[in-house]
């Protein structure tokens, strides 16, 4: 009898628990959140729009990456502001990840089908079995790297805690600096090399990124580590040396900055496993589905 009280009551507990609702939330941070999701959105409609020629001698599909640019301001705000106020909740990391899944998911991989398929297209007519295997291998790299960012956001859901100190490091490549690879080179290649053969990589780019998104390689947490506080004069000395590369050239400074970052955890966690000792704290382990 006593175990059948007890499972009465966990019964009782649980249909309390799916009974609740959500009354109250905090307006400014979910307001960034969702100015994330709706950046993402635009991004998408330009890049459907990528056929067309875009005003001010600026292209669509170019637009539509400082699109994706703007979403990650509203991303590093939100939870900054959420936490100033002292207002972090479940709700808001639930929708901060949906408006990522958009802005760092399914825009750049729309954006990169599209800029692919423009360059194929006369290809295509020339050989179209070899045009129609390539955009079936775009449209699975794509596929690939949209399944890992869903990926990578619902395993951070579950890992992460709410104290900013926690906040110091990334466990795998995080969605907006993924996003940032793909984007920054398809800014580079429409406003500075529109010849660029670069743009064909971008399919195994997306690939890579997509594996280190879901890796366990931690990687920094730039805000955190290096500008918040007090920090030696050499990062003063970084901090103008970026800051005049964007100046001199805002695409290309984007390339470097984003292609670098995604390559310094790899390049570590390569010196540590192959060249020297192995380092535990670098391990490469891809997300396994306990399920």
């Amino acid at each position: 009898m006593p175990r059948l009280k007890t499972e009465a009551a966990k019964e009782s507990l649980l249909r309390r628990v799916r009974k609740q609702r959500l009354n109250y939330i905090t307006i400014l941070p979910s307001l960034i959140t969702i100015l994330n999701g709706v950046c993402g959105f635009t991004a998408v409609i330009f890049a459907s729009k990528s056929a067309e020629a875009g005003s001010s001698q600026i292209s669509y599909l170019a637009m539509g990456g400082y699109m994706v640019f703007l979403a990650m301001i509203a991303d590093m705000l939100d939870g900054r502001v959420a936490r100033r106020v002292k207002s972090t909740s479940s709700f808001g990391g639930q929708l901060d990840s949906i408006c990522d899944i958009v802005s760092f998911g399914v825009a750049p991989a729309l954006l990169m089908i599209k800029v692919l398929e423009n360059h194929l297209a006369g290809f295509a007519d020339i050989n179209p079995a070899a045009g129609s295997f390539l955009h079936r291998f775009i449209w699975l790299t794509a596929a690939a790297y949209v399944s890992c960012a869903a990926i990578r956001l619902a395993r951070f859901n579950v890992e992460n805690e709410e104290d900013e100190s926690a906040h110091m490091s990334f466990m795998g490549l995080p969605t907006p600096a993924a996003a940032g690879v793909i984007v920054s080179l398809i800014i580079f290649h429409e406003e500075t090399w529109p010849q660029s053969a670069i743009i064909y990589a971008l399919p195994f780019l997306a690939v890579g990124v997509a594996l280190l998104m879901v890796s366990r390689i931690r990687y920094p947490h730039i805000l955190n580590q290096y500008i918040r506080g007090k920090k030696p004069f050499a990062h003063l000395i970084r901090a103008l040396l970026f800051l005049g590369l964007i100046i001199w050239s805002r695409q290309t400074a984007l390339v470097l900055i984003f292609c670098g970052f995604a390559a310094s955890s790899l390049v570590k966690w390569f010196f540590y496993k192959v060249i020297r000792k192995r380092d535990p704290a670098l391990d490469f382990v891809p997300y396994q589905n306990s399920t």
